[in-house]
């Protein structure tokens, strides 16, 4: 039985003064958690150096073949996957990080895929028939988007508007996988690729702010980042890769190097009940909620939607996505860290 992961908040539109109603808007739900007032983030956001529209989106894109998509990666580059009513796409991330975003159609669904290279963050949002652009600010290294319907401002990790009509509302987020060309295609042999072919002159062979494979530069755990964060904890190097997630009791940061010796972690947290399982096959985990204690399923396999087991059907699943710790940290410096210390 497949199960599709949809954000850790339920679908609630907000109704906005002054924007037309209806599905084709920008779809808004409640943030998943504000830690600070959103004026905080609006008077420390930055510019990045490009302007508005400066690292152009992606906004008419096509795709290869699986085939012709292996000609161009190489088993360990970083790719972000999506799979969405049967249809699956990955997502180079040698060419994200020249857009950023890519307004997409998926399964039938309008989709924006995004990236920043400076958080190493990758989420996905529903967009209706609105496209979300790259700003050119910054807060916390992260990209701050922008919807094309009201210029309102997003900072990506926070999901919310810090101003605009739409100040206060929240993303509806779904899961997007960052992963390996090698890892996506096992588990989607059916996936196309992203081309090259953007309509734009820029060399997807290089990225500018270093290497994932082999790793290098700017993503290297002990490197130092470039623009100035709200908050700084040094628990862990800078650039260390944690799975982060929110629910009403506040954020948990896995360390997923824990997690995979673990293999699935079990918690209290608030009111909440979670269990986190790590799915080897892709690298990443996977997060259950419940208002009980949850049981850990030993049979647990690992379909094209995420983890498969008739005890999960119980469980409300929750969004998360890898993030730099320095990132992560910066936006909830309340947050929760899961190591097993």
């Amino acid at each position: 039985m497949h199960h599709r992961f949809l954000a850790c908040v339920p679908a609630l539109t907000l109704a906005i003064p002054g924007l037309a109603d209806g599905a084709n808007g920008l779809p808004t739900t409640d943030p998943a958690l504000l830690p600070m007032e959103l004026s905080t983030y609006e008077t420390d956001m930055l510019s990045g150096g490009p302007s508005k529209d400066g690292i152009p989106s992606i906004d008419d894109p096509e795709f290869w073949s699986t085939a012709r998509g292996a000609e161009y990666l190489e088993p360990d580059d970083r790719v972000v996957g999506v799979h969405r009513n049967g249809e699956a796409r990955a997502y180079p991330q040698r060419i994200l990080v020249w857009h950023e975003i890519v307004n997409d159609t998926v399964g039938g669904d309008n989709v924006a895929i995004t990236y920043c290279p400076l958080t190493g963050t990758a989420l996905g949002f529903e967009r209706g028939d609105v496209e979300l652009g790259v700003s050119g600010r910054l807060v916390n290294s992260n990209l701050i988007m922008f919807d094309r319907d009201t210029s309102s401002f997003w900072p990506q990790i926070l999901g919310a508007a810090i101003n605009g009509p739409h100040k206060g509302a929240g993303l509806d987020e779904f899961r997007v996988i960052w992963t390996t060309w090698a890892q996506w295609r096992e588990r989607h042999p059916e996936t196309e690729v992203l081309t090259t072919d953007t309509g734009y002159v820029r060399n997807y062979r290089h990225d500018p702010y270093g290497d994932y494979n082999p790793l290098s530069g700017y993503y290297m755990p002990e490197s130092e980042r470039i623009f100035p964060v709200q908050h700084e904890d040094e628990r862990y190097p800078n650039k260390h890769e944690i799975f982060g997630f929110r629910t009403g009791a506040g954020a948990l940061a896995v360390d997923m190097g824990h997690l995979a010796s673990e293999g699935a972690i079990r918690m209290e947290h608030g009111d909440d009940h979670i269990l986190v399982l790590h799915d080897d096959g892709l690298g990443t985990a996977w997060v259950f909620r419940g208002d009980e204690p949850v049981d850990v399923p030993d049979d647990v396999t690992f379909g094209k939607d995420g983890p498969e087991h008739d005890a999960l059907n119980h469980l409300e699943p929750v969004n998360g996505f890898e993030a730099m710790w320095f990132a992560w940290a910066a936006f909830y410096p309340d947050t929760m860290v899961v190591n097993g210390q």
